[in-house]
């Protein structure tokens, strides 16, 4: 059903007290007796602590206790307690488990205060004497031991098809390229920060910066061996994670173990340098071969990946399937080997795989067109995939040829010469790059819970996260849509682990899941709206089925006579005072299975390249994208022009650097970590293509969190090379390897 409320730019219902300071994230909770804990990390990337010596800590006034591998409680330390719903496979990290040290700046200890200066302090007085081992952190010459993992994290690469050698030693025209990306910290405005409140009759009440509260209750309950109902872990808002909030991280771990010892409330935060301590895009190398016959038909495809993981768990990626979902081709084949470093294990970032995958690929892609004298996009368009050939599947729905046409019309490819280097403008090169991306439109269970007053006032929970993508408002339309209230006489509740059962905030699926939940309990509040409304005397709807009637603007009408109505008020009356609550839990749609469904995007980019200086601007980006249904086109608008400056990052600037002689991430801060400021982004168009999709979910919609993102580094590197002549294959494409 579409109605009055989906569908429109509809300001954030929480916007105002985002913009007022209202709205409150877990470090600026509070309680009484709080105590502040702040971690002690590790100095050293491998080895074994010989001895730590907390007295000086211990000797200030104010310094409560100071936890270390030595005096921490027995608790729960088997691998599974520790494993959490977005654990890849292997051995997860356990806080002061032992005094081994398996990475560098690891947590080793936590100095708990009753001020967070005085543990601040303190920290600085913990004494550590190391036993230091050999480590290895240098991916290049650890890449000849890579191995495939027993089990993915992801989706097992897909089989291959074909004669993918016979097809590529045959071709006309072929390519061989190595593209390689770094390790990449997500670096979100709010640090991580928990507050632990240890509470009489063993119960804990906990603030937690996650995008899942029932991931991090039921880590809490696993970890400490309680019941998960006594664990109550609270998440209103979340300032920006792209991922880093999936897993729960060590500060959670502290917090909890100190206000469980010393029976009082206790709250750690990470420091901006802590947060690179834990999870990061993993460093990749691809290697591709490609080839095509003259005309630019694709031929055979190979395409192999080596991503970076730690020594304890095995994470991977879908960095090799987009072969498989965005080109047809009839000879292919992939792998995905890991590279086992002494380092944290990587975690999730927008579009895990796909920011990868689809970077080397269409930068390949584009060699591979440019050696055939083919158009880029016409090359595309030759190759175009009419189903997921990974799964021998349609899909769901697919308007890229659309996002082709609209994109290409926008940005005024067709005045594009194919020669590198023959655009300029004064002393600046112009290139203009193109590249394709899809990201996947997944539905996971969800449940939802839909309370409505007598009062006409309705509110909606699921366990569900906002980090930052406009969740509140969108499930506020949602619902206010299908029972047909005005907006403002709705309310959303999430972050809560009391509420209903929620999948964790990622992959893009939170309006295709939750979403689905909450359109289904709406749905069954109107069914409770009607049946009250034939109770009112003399109702023009007594005869009425819901096929017969609207539900909108706070009354209920017969479609085919809108004078014949009952208000939803005077419906409410015929329950005696008593509020409609209505329970669901949604599953994801019946034959969904059969098709492959995925969201698409064409990016176009125009970058201007200083001659003498070797300076590249992104001076124009259109990005036309597919996402189906979208429920609200302003902060849709919001995810995509997010996901471009992201892109715009990681083209450009984004690195962390690893120094193999210390095993340490160096540029652990803001100051020297680089990301996109105002004067890095210009022109950003975004384009919508209308798309239908009655196979996705009951919404029609896709999420757009990771497909804004997929395409633009390429479409940058791509467009650098068409201005340049010059072919950069590592990221980020900084001035040096340019000049």
């Amino acid at each position: 059903m579409i109605g009055n409320q989906t569908g429109k730019p509809v300001n954030r219902v929480d916007g105002r007290l985002k913009v007022t300071g209202g709205a409150k994230y877990a470090a600026e909770f509070t309680a009484p007796n709080m105590a502040y804990g702040f971690v002690v990390n590790s100095k050293i990337a491998k080895g074994k602590i010989k001895s730590i010596d907390t007295s000086k800590a211990l000797a200030l006034d104010g310094v409560l206790e100071v936890f270390t591998h030595e005096n921490r409680p027995g608790y729960v330390w088997g691998d599974k307690n520790y494993q959490d719903k977005d654990s890849p496979p292997g051995s997860p990290f356990r806080p002061l488990y032992d005094n081994e040290v398996q990475f560098s700046m690891q947590p080793i200890a936590l100095v708990v205060a009753e001020t967070y200066e005085l543990a601040r302090y303190g920290a600085i007085l913990v004494e550590v004497e190391y036993e230091n081992y050999s480590f290895d952190t240098d991916f290049e010459k650890n890449i000849k031991q890579a191995y495939i993992p027993e089990k993915y994290k992801s989706s097992k690469p897909p089989e291959p098809w074909g004669n993918p050698d016979e097809a590529l030693a045959n071709a006309a025209v072929k390519i061989e390229a190595e593209y390689s990306h770094p390790s990449e910290h997500h670096n979100p405005i709010e640090m991580h920060a928990s507050l632990a409140i240890w509470e009489e009759g063993g119960k804990l009440t906990v603030y937690d910066k996650i995008q899942g509260v029932q991931n991090s209750q039921q880590y809490i309950a696993n970890a400490f061996g309680m019941q998960q109902e006594d664990v109550h872990v609270i998440s209103p808002f979340v300032g920006g994670a792209f991922g880093s909030g999936l897993r729960p991280q060590y500060q959670l771990f502290l917090a909890v173990l100190a206000a469980r010892e010393l029976k009082r409330p206790v709250k750690v935060v990470l420091t901006r340098q802590q947060m690179f301590s834990f999870g990061h895009r993993p460093k990749t190398v691809q290697k591709f071969a490609l080839g095509a016959d003259t005309d630019g038909k694709l031929k055979a495809v190979q395409h192999d990946a080596f991503g970076e993981t730690s020594k304890f768990e095995d994470y991977s990626e879908n960095v090799v399937i987009w072969p498989g979902v965005l080109y047809n081709c009839d000879n292919v084949k992939v792998s995905h080997k890991l590279v086992a470093l002494d380092v944290y294990t990587p975690l999730d970032m927008r579009a895990p795989g796909g920011t990868t995958g689809i970077y080397g690929l269409e930068c390949a892609i584009d060699e591979l067109a440019y050696k055939a004298g083919v158009d880029p996009l016409e090359f595309r368009k030759m190759n175009y995939s009419e189903k997921d050939q990974n799964e021998g599947k349609p899909f769901s729905s697919k308007e890229l040829r659309e996002c082709y046409r609209q994109g290409a019309e926008k940005f005024g490819w067709e005045k594009r010469s194919l020669e590198p280097r023959s655009m300029k403008e004064g002393h600046n090169l112009i290139g203009w790059g193109f590249a394709q991306g899809a990201w996947e439109a997944t539905q996971k269970q969800a449940a939802a819970k839909a309370v409505l007053t007598t009062d006409g006032k309705l509110t909606v929970s699921c366990a569900t996260a906002d980090i930052g993508t406009g969740t509140y408002t969108v499930m506020s339309q949602i619902a206010a849509e299908t029972v047909g209230l005005p907006l403002e006489d709705v309310t959303f509740k999430l972050g809560d682990s009391s509420l209903p059962k929620s999948p964790l905030q990622g992959g893009s699926w939170t309006v295709s899941s939750v979403g689905s939940a909450v359109k289904l309990v709406c749905d069954k509040v109107r069914e409770k709206l009607l049946q009250l409304a034939q109770q009112v005397a003399n109702s023009p709807l007594a005869n009425a089925t819901l096929d017969d009637v609207n539900i909108e603007d706070g009354k209920i009408s017969l479609k085919n006579d809108p004078a014949k109505a009952v208000t939803i008020k005077e419906a409410l009356v015929q329950s005696q005072g008593k509020s409609i609550e209505e329970n669901v839990s949604s599953e994801p749609v019946e034959g969904q299975q059969k098709y492959s469904p995925y969201a698409h995007s064409a990016t176009f980019v125009e970058v201007k390249v200083d001659e003498d200086l070797g300076t590249v601007k992104v001076t124009r980006v259109v990005s036309a994208i597919a996402g189906g249904r979208i429920i609200n086109p302003k902060t849709a608008r919001s995810q995509i022009l997010g996901g471009v400056v992201w892109g715009i990052g990681a083209a450009m600037e984004e690195e962390t650097v690893m120094d193999n002689n210390l095993g340490r991430f160096m540029n652990h801060d803001l100051d020297k970590y680089h990301v996109p400021v105002n004067a890095d982004v210009h022109d950003i168009e975004v384009i919508f293509v209308e798309e239908k999709d009655d196979h996705v979910n009951p919404l029609g919609a896709k999420g757009l969190g990771e497909i804004g993102i997929v395409s633009v580094a390429p479409a940058i590197a791509n467009a650098i090379f068409h201005a340049t002549g010059k072919r950069v294959r590592e990221l980020p494409i900084t001035l040096d390897k340019l000049l």
